[in-house]
């Protein structure tokens, strides 16, 4: 049995699943496989960041209200368009905000500095420094500077800087497929009516919308019973079109339990942690067939659920293409624990709780329950950890909500 600390590094076996090219406005979130280079300069000329007139510096030089400068207005620059006004001394050319700019001039006098005396003719009534309000060519990225990298996850703004460089389509790592196996004899549609001894299969839609909000694609392979056949035949279809086989229930040592005995039957297997000192979650099982994980979570919702965040959700974003560490677990806040809270040593334990704000501090209340209630999962927010060695956590301890 592995600590979970000791599961991470299992983890950093799994390659990601590949890679495919993507039109940029669909590559929002996804994890880039290639590096971004700019193939040109931003921007590509020197452009005001004002409404106003280009000049050269030096000729505004002692100009102030009571002593203006004069310049001969020689054109007015357009937008999207390349001018060929050329600035000498003494003369200024319109320009507006984004306008390029003339050459010979060298910074760009705001409006409301300048009085035009005619047609022709402005005054200066400030002295200007070298580009000042001039934005210069590749300022904001130089030809050939390297703008993302490899495993950086796209966001609105990186979206933004490709297509300033004409970057129309992008390659990223593929959304893994992720098939999912619902073990048990007494597991029935959720359609159906229970009857005694038999319960709803809650685990495929908790799982598979975990799958989802990790960034993977659930494939929902069916219910298999307990028999190595059955899960045998399941199992082996889903591995063939997916990246990554999931099977909830069948992970612990029953008899009736077959998925070690599955993931052992698949050419080019290992069984890699069998158990994990974790609470709830301690018969969790991940493998691999191939280059494919194989990972038995527990058949209770709160374990599987919770095993998912902890260790599924890091091996989807690495099968993403997310090579960043340490494991993205989520986001996290600090609070104080309302009440005292018991935990028997040996194990990490990961308690539910429910986070509420109250006299200017967050406050964790812990929700108890068994690993079969989902009822504690859906009134919670979030977990903490109590350490392996500790036997709980008193009331006022300052804790990290890990939300869901």
């Amino acid at each position: 049995m592995k600590t979970p600390s000791e599961v991470y590094p299992v983890l950093e076996a799994f390659a990601p699943a590949g890679a495919e090219e993507l039109p940029l406005g669909e590559s929002l979130q996804r994890i880039l496989a290639e590096e971004i280079v700019s193939p040109i300069h931003l921007p590509p000329f020197n452009r005001s960041t004002v409404d106003g007139y280009a000049i050269k510096a030096r000729d505004t030089f002692g100009a102030s209200e009571s002593n203006p400068v004069l310049l001969r207005v020689v054109g007015e620059v357009l937008m999207g368009v390349a001018t060929e006004i050329v600035v000498s001394h003494g003369e200024t050319a319109q320009v507006p905000t984004g306008g390029m700019i003339p050459r010979g001039a060298d910074a760009v006098l705001m409006l409301e500095f300048s009085e035009r005396v005619d047609e022709r003719t402005i005054q200066v009534k400030k002295p200007l420094s070298p580009l000042e309000n001039v934005t210069e060519q590749g300022e904001d990225i130089k030809k050939g500077e390297k703008i993302l990298t490899i495993g950086h996850r796209l966001r609105p703004q990186d979206m933004g800087a490709m297509a300033s460089i004409g970057k129309a389509r992008v390659t990223v790592y593929r959304k893994p497929r992720i098939a999912i196996v619902s073990s048990g004899d007494e597991l029935i549609d959720i359609t159906q009516e229970p009857g005694l001894g038999e319960i709803r299969d809650i685990n495929r839609y908790s799982i598979s919308a975990q799958v989802e909000m990790a960034g993977g694609t659930p494939l929902f392979m069916g219910i298999a019973r307990d028999s190595f056949e059955n899960l045998k035949s399941l199992s082996e279809r889903g591995l063939h079109i997916s990246d990554m086989l999931i099977i909830s229930g069948g992970s612990s040592v029953g008899t009736l339990d077959y998925t070690t005995e599955v993931i052992k039957s698949f050419p080019d297997s290992e069984v890699m942690v069998h158990g994990v000192s974790l609470r709830p979650g301690k018969p969790t099982i991940i493998g691999r067939s191939g280059a494919k994980p194989v990972v038995g979570l527990p058949g209770h919702p709160v374990s599987a659920m919770v095993v998912f965040d902890l260790f599924m959700k890091p091996l989807i974003w690495r099968l993403s293409g997310h090579g960043g560490s340490p494991w993205p677990l989520g986001k996290r806040i600090s609070a104080v624990l309302a009440r005292n809270v018991s935990s028997p040593p040996g194990r990490e334990d990961y308690i539910r709780v429910r986070a509420e704000e109250a006299e200017g501090r967050v406050l964790a209340h812990p929700i108890l329950g068994k690993s079969g209630s989902i009822s504690t999962m859906v009134n919670a927010m979030g977990l903490i950890k109590i350490d392996i060695d500790s036997e709980g956590l008193e009331a006022g301890t300052l804790v990290e909500v890990l939300l869901f």
